[in-house]
C-alpha cells in the first residue's frame, strides 16, 4: 500500500459515537471515506452529509472494497462484522466491546492475525492523556491496588431511548464496564482470578432478563481488588455517580469531577478536572509528611477530540505497523472479566477465572 495514499474507510453504524468516528475520519486527511453504513437513515452533521448512505455491511464491504472498515453497530453484531472485514481484506476498528461472547472476541483476534491485518478496539481513555496520567501514578505506588470505580447516569429522553437500545444485547457494566476494567488491567499486570457481580432491574421498559443496575466485584492474583459500578434510567441517582479512585499501601490517586458535571453529559464520562495525588507517608509525630497534590488538567480534549486521536491511532497502526497483540489480548481479558460479572449476577454465584 503507498503510504501516502489515504486509507479508504468504510464506516457502519451512525449512533453517537459511529458519528463521532465518521468526523473523525472526514477531518483526517490520511483517511478516505468510501461510505457510510446504516439501516436507517440518521440525521447527519452537514460534513457527513455528502456520503453516500448504504443499508448492509456485507453488500458495502463487497462493491466498495474499503482498506478499512470501522464498525460501530449494536454490540452483538461486532463479531460478525469484524470477521467478514478481515475476510474482505479490511483492517478492522470495532468499537467496545469487542464482541458479546469471550469466544466470539477469541474468533475476532484470530481472524485479525490470519488476515495479517490491524485490528483495533474503542477503548478512548487508552488516548486520553489525563487517564494515562493516572494509570502512571497508580504504578508508581505499586499494588496491591483497591480499584473503587463507576459511571451512573441519570438519563431521559433520547439518551435513555439510547440506554434502551443498547440494553437489548448488553448490560451497563458490561458495555461501561470494559473501559474501566481496562484501566484497572492497565494498573496492575496481575490475573485476575474471581469475579462476582449483583444486578437489579430498575424499570418496566426492558426486558425482564435485562438489568439497568450492575455492580461487579474483582479479585486479582497480586491480591488487588476492585469495583465498577454502572446504572442507566430516569431513576439513576446523580449522587457521587462518577468515581475513579485507586489506593495502595502508600496512598491513593483519583480523579476530583467538577461538582456541577451532568452524568448522561458525554464529555463528563471522559474530563477529569483534577488528578488529586495522597501520599501515606507520615513522620515521626504520625501525621503526614506532605500534603495532597492536585494536578490540574488543563486544556483536556472534549468528546470529539479523542475520537480524532483513536483515528489517528489507528492510521499510526495501519502506516507503521505497530504490533497491536497486547492491545487485541487487553481488550479479550477485559471483556472476560466483565461477561463474568453478568454471569454471576445472572447466576447469583461466584465466578472463578
Amino acid at each position: 500500500m503507498n503510504l501516502e495514499k489515504p486509507i479508504r474507510v468504510l464506516v457502519a453504524g451512525l449512533g453517537n459515537m459511529g458519528r463521532s468516528h465518521a468526523l473523525a475520519y472526514h477531518n483526517n486527511p490520511g483517511f478516505e471515506i468510501v461510505g457510510l453504513v446504516n439501516r436507517s437513515t440518521p440525521a447527519l452533521e452537514p460534513e457527513l452529509q455528502g456520503y453516500t448512505v448504504h443499508r448492509d455491511v456485507m453488500t458495502a464491504l463487497a462493491e466498495l472494497k474499503p482498506d478499512l472498515c470501522s464498525i460501530n453497530t449494536y454490540s452483538d453484531s461486532h463479531a460478525d462484522y469484524a470477521v467478514a472485514a478481515f475476510e474482505a481484506g479490511c483492517h478492522v476498528f470495532v468499537e467496545k466491546p469487542l464482541a458479546t461472547t469471550v469466544a466470539d472476541a477469541e474468533c475476532v483476534v484470530a481472524a485479525a492475525k490470519t488476515a495479517g491485518k490491524k485490528l483495533a478496539i474503542g477503548y478512548i481513555l487508552r488516548h486520553h492523556p489525563s487517564w494515562v496520567k493516572l494509570i502512571e501514578e497508580a504504578r508508581k505506588l505499586g499494588p496491591p491496588y483497591v480499584f473503587r470505580m463507576n459511571l451512573n447516569q441519570q438519563s431521559s429522553g433520547p439518551t435513555w431511548a439510547t440506554h434502551k437500545s443498547l440494553m437489548r444485547t448488553t448490560s451497563p457494566i458490561v458495555d461501561c464496564g470494559v473501559h474501566y476494567v481496562d484501566v484497572m488491567c492497565q494498573i496492575t499486570d496481575a490475573r485476575a482470578v474471581e469475579v462476582r457481580g449483583m444486578g437489579l432491574r430498575l424499570s418496566d421498559e426492558i426486558a425482564p432478563d435485562m438489568y439497568n443496575y450492575g455492580h461487579l466485584q474483582v479479585l486479582f492474583e497480586d491480591g488487588s481488588v476492585g469495583w465498577y459500578e454502572a446504572g442507566w434510567g430516569p431513576m439513576i441517582s446523580e449522587t457521587a455517580f462518577f468515581v475513579k479512585d485507586v489506593m495502595s499501601p502508600k496512598g491513593a490517586v483519583s480523579i476530583v469531577m467538577d461538582p456541577n458535571a451532568k452524568s448522561d453529559n458525554i464529555d463528563t464520562h471522559t474530563k477529569t478536572s483534577v488528578i488529586r495525588l495522597h501520599t501515606a507517608e507520615t513522620g515521626p509525630d504520625g501525621k503526614f509528611i506532605r500534603p495532597d497534590q492536585d494536578m490540574r488538567m488543563t486544556g483536556e480534549p472534549g468528546h470529539q477530540a479523542l475520537c480524532d486521536l483513536e483515528q489517528a491511532f489507528m492510521l499510526r497502526a495501519i502506516r507503521e505497523d505497530l504490533n497491536l497483540d497486547r492491545h487485541m489480548a487487553d481488550a479479550v481479558a477485559s471483556l472476560r472479566i466483565c461477561l463474568a460479572a453478568d454471569e454471576s449476577v445472572r447466576t447469583g454465584q461466584p465466578v472463578r477465572l
